[in-house]
């Protein structure tokens, strides 16, 4: 059976794409299914998917975890900056795509400001319970090595809310399917724009 969206709803896809002029940047906690939605809402505006954690593995040759440990969070926080300014056109160039961060880019102020002026940030938000459950699926989490990960979510979430806050767009994410959340960011952004 084919599983092909209807031609009206493919038109609304393509008239709201025309609209985007600047790159989505999907921002929030970890677990909160930012790479997983990202990869569906690119693919149904027909845009590129750039995973800024991917990329920031590229550039430095080394895991996230790796970087973390040899040389810890400021120096990666600076390379995530970088990445981050790269992926969403520093030099003014505004190419379309949707970029999933890691948790914590969008809390440093300098890479928030970076989005905010170049790019459409959503915040995808989600209960710390959806947050464990997730997490616990992947081990390269450098913030959970050391204690309780439920305690580690609920502090981060906390001490993160008002940055994530700043983000003129706000989506839940919770245990509806992943395209159901990638629909909801369109339905937000096409009102917002």
């Amino acid at each position: 059976m084919d599983h092909e969206e209807p031609a009206p709803a493919r038109a609304a896809l393509e008239r709201l794409a025309a609209r985007i002029d600047r790159p989505i940047v999907l921002v929030g906690m970890m677990g909160v299914g930012k790479t997983t939605v990202g990869r569906r809402l690119a693919a149904m505006l027909n845009v590129p998917f750039c995973d800024a954690d991917e990329e920031i593995e590229k550039a430095a040759q080394m895991s996230i975890p790796e970087i973390f440990a040899q040389f810890g969070e400021p120096y990666f926080r600076s390379g995530e900056r970088r990445v981050i300014a790269r992926l969403v056109g520093e030099d003014g160039a505004h190419e379309q795509r949707v970029l999933a961060t890691g948790g914590g880019a969008f809390v440093d102020p300098e890479t928030r400001e970076l989005i905010l002026k170049r790019a459409i940030a959503v915040w995808l938000d989600s209960d710390v319970d959806t947050l464990v459950a997730r997490v616990g699926r992947k081990s390269n989490r450098p913030l959970l090595k050391n204690g309780n990960p439920r305690e580690i979510l609920t502090r981060l979430k906390a001490e993160r809310g008002p940055a994530y806050a700043q983000a003129p767009i706000h989506v839940k994410s919770g245990n509806q399917p992943h395209q159901a959340t990638a629909l909801a960011i369109l339905k937000a952004i096409d009102a917002w724009l």
